[in-house]
């Protein structure tokens, strides 16, 4: 699939150096110094392609299990007995997993190899998936559902690492197609496992077991990867910043880093977690917003799908746009007054301008897909992405925890939406100005090296 797609010279981080590049040597960068054995080059082809269908396949599975659960709470509570806060506290379990999960990331990555992680990831979310909706219990169904939780964090942080080691020359590209199949799969999940449901016979058990299918199969691609342990490759500095930012050498242990050193570093973490806030406030309330407004049920059902399918097609062209400029704090600041027009709509007309402020709030939403790019282009090396993309994502899921929550006791305490949607409004601004700092091109390693 890639092999059709044009090389996209990416400035800051990404982009190349005077001296060209083969496509064989970007596409396997091990043993590139080494001399070309007959066949190697179809091996290697046949590989890349093995990698993409991996990341597509792994992309879709990694929000299902939070969708899926979602769509069949109500059942799934009636089913067990549980109990209303409990059943709150659901909302919070995905990104509190994926910051404590999340960390282990890059310590697993480095003894075992990313691809190895990865397709051990796809097994644990198939395997809790699968146990899930037969646990019998409530801590059960938690346990089963922490399992799959683990397996998508490590994915999680580990997406980028795969990226920058295959497609240090299309960071852009490879992360605008994996945030494009996560969104599909976001929505896909959300859209069908009810009607699903109901085709199966009515029970929830088999609504939810289906999508362990989904993830048995995304774990074959990496089967034939597992014992890859390869670091990616040093990435290219632009020609103004080469003698500053030199390259490690192989065979030589690239230099520690301490995250908490970097500015750049904390700026993407509270990116990341102030998106990720209005994200899961946006995906565990809106509907919600425009039932009390006055829209029917399934309207509102359908306005939140259109508001998660906006990031399918949005998803591929941010990354891509966003690999190419060498500030990415324009493209934050677009989103971002999405956002702020979004939610003074669902403040003043949520009812009349309903669909507009629903694709308004889904092209805000977008900044996740272009977080995960300037995690890919905010380091220079392999474990550098690996180390920043833990750092961030971890640290951004512990601030995103508090937020939906917030907004439920608001809304029941001030009996309306007037206060919630001004704190969404208000966490909007402070997202835009740490996305404009951690969008500025430079690197964690000038930084955060020890």
């Amino acid at each position: 699939m890639m092999g059709l797609m044009p090389s996209e010279e990416t400035t800051g981080t990404t982009t190349p150096t005077t001296e060209p590049q083969t496509p064989a040597a970007t596409a396997a960068p091990r043993n590139s110094g080494a001399p070309r054995q007959p066949g190697e080059a179809s091996t290697r082809a046949w590989t890349t392609r093995l990698v993409t269908v991996g990341i597509v396949l792994a992309a879709l599975n990694l929000r299902p299990a939070i969708t899926s659960l979602g769509a069949l709470l109500e059942e799934v509570r009636d089913g067990l007995g549980m109990s209303g806060s409990v059943a709150g506290l659901l909302t919070s379990v995905p990104p509190l997993c994926f910051a404590v999960f999340g960390v282990m990331a890059p310590r697993l990555a480095r003894r075992f190899g990313p691809a190895a992680v990865v397709c051990a990831g796809m097994a644990a979310i198939a395997a809790g998936l699968l146990i899930r909706p037969y646990a019998g219990n409530t801590a059960g169904l938690l346990g089963a559902s922490a399992l799959a939780l683990m397996g998508i964090a490590v994915s999680n942080v580990l997406m980028p690492v795969i990226v920058k080691r295959w497609f240090p020359d299309r960071v852009g590209s490879m992360t605008g197609l994996y945030s494009m199949a996560l969104a599909l799969g976001t929505s896909s999940a959300a859209a069908v496992t009810v009607p699903l449901t109901d085709a199966l016979g009515g029970s929830w058990q088999s609504g939810l077991a289906v999508w362990a299918a989904l993830a048995a199969v995304a774990v074959l691609p990496w089967l034939p990867l597992v014992r890859d342990r390869g670091t990616a490759p040093t990435a290219q500095a632009p020609a103004g910043q080469q003698a500053a930012r030199r390259e490690t050498p192989r065979g030589e242990q690239a230099p520690a880093l301490r995250m908490t050193r970097s500015r750049t570093a904390w700026a993407l973490a509270v990116f990341f977690g102030l998106q990720a806030t209005a994200a899961y406030i946006t995906m565990g309330w809106m509907a919600q917003i425009f039932r009390d407004a006055g829209v029917s049920a399934g309207t509102a059902g359908l306005l939140l799908a259109v508001t998660m399918v906006m990031g399918v097609p949005l998803a591929f062209v941010i990354p891509r746009v966003a690999a190419r400029l060498p500030h990415q704090g324009p493209i934050v600041l677009v989103l971002g007054a999405c956002g702020l027009a979004g939610y003074a709509g669902l403040y003043l007309a949520p009812a009349g301008g309903a669909w507009a402020w629903a694709v308004l709030l889904g092209v805000s939403n977008c900044a996740f897909p272009l977080a995960l790019t300037m995690v890919g282009m905010r380091a220079r090396t392999g474990p550098g992405v690996a180390q920043l993309s833990a750092f961030a994502q971890s640290t951004g899921y512990l601030i995103s925890i508090p937020g939906p929550l917030l907004v439920g006791v608001l809304y029941q305490s001030s009996g309306g939406w007037g206060v919630p949607i001004a704190l969404m409004t208000g966490l909007m601004i402070p997202q835009m100005v740490v996305g404009w700092l951690a969008g500025r091109d430079r690197t964690v390693e000038e930084e955060a090296t020890r």
